[in-house]
């Protein structure tokens, strides 16, 4: 099973390239404009409230645009992630950005390893972080672990309904993989990443895992929290289904054509007990 670490980190170490030179992170206008935050932090602004004096930790965080927008609102921010080329870009982006953040490479199934458990008032994971993950009760026991009491996981991630859809079709939704959590990943093979790049990778096969919004929600509970939000949203920050949906003013992305159909992502919060 653990292979799936090694042929995961090899896609995305050679996605960094790329992502740092996407519209999409925005790595340079994040460097030139010290008020920018990230979009995805931007969307759930109303949601995340006043994070000030906060000790946070952010699991899967890539190259750090969201890990640098919540220090931006005032948290003091931890980063971790299995990618070493990945935190490399985060280092430069933080050092270019004016914020210290302690970056941290680990598997997140290895976060109280290298973490202090019971020492976070927030554990932040962002859009396309779960599918990773081949077990969910066993992140969410990480996540209970790392909060002290009174902590708060924040995440705002893909909803496993968009997951479940076969992006190859333009015309129609069409439903093909796992909505549910199964032992087997789905393994992918794409030549490039979903920003716009020119460049085709070498380490091209993923493999991936969707978790139903009531396993999540059940993983969580089973480890202790208690959760008071749960909001689903009809937009994702990437285009996720090609030729089929559109983006408003704010980079967010919807079906173009009855986007009450799909549920697109999710944002969920919980504290620990």
């Amino acid at each position: 099973m653990d292979d799936y670490l090694n042929v995961n980190r090899a896609n995305w170490d050679e996605r960094v390239a790329a992502h740092v030179a996407s519209d999409q992170y925005a790595v340079d206008r994040l460097v030139t404009d010290r008020a920018l935050l990230s979009g995805v932090v931007r969307f759930d602004l109303p949601r995340l409230g006043d994070i000030r004096g906060t000790k946070g930790v952010h699991l899967q965080c890539h190259i750090g645009t969201d890990t640098l927008s919540l220090t931006r609102l005032g948290a003091t921010m931890t980063g971790l992630d299995f990618s070493g080329s990945s935190l490399a870009a985060a280092r430069e982006l933080a050092q270019r950005g004016g914020a210290e953040i302690r970056f941290v490479e680990a598997d997140v199934y290895r976060a109280l390893e290298v973490l202090e458990p019971g020492s976070f008032d927030l554990v932040y994971t962002g859009i396309g972080a779960l599918c990773w993950l081949p077990y969910i009760a066993r992140w969410a026991s990480i996540v209970a672990g790392l909060l002290r009491p009174g902590g708060r996981l924040f995440i705002r991630d893909c909803h496993p309904m968009l997951f479940a859809i076969d992006d190859s079709f333009t015309d129609r939704l069409v439903v093909e993989y796992p909505y549910f959590e199964r032992k087997e990943a789905v393994v992918f093979t794409d030549a490039g990443t979903y920003v716009e790049t020119d460049i085709t990778f070498a380490n091209q096969a993923t493999h991936e895992w969707n978790h139903g919004l009531g396993q999540i929600v059940t993983a969580l509970l089973g480890s202790g929290l208690s959760l008071f939000a749960l909001e689903e949203h009809d937009s994702v920050p990437w285009q996720a289904l090609p030729g089929q949906m559109e983006i408003d003013e704010f980079g967010e992305w919807r079906l173009r054509d009855r986007p009450w159909r799909l549920a697109a992502s999710f944002t969920l919060q919980a504290l620990k007990l």
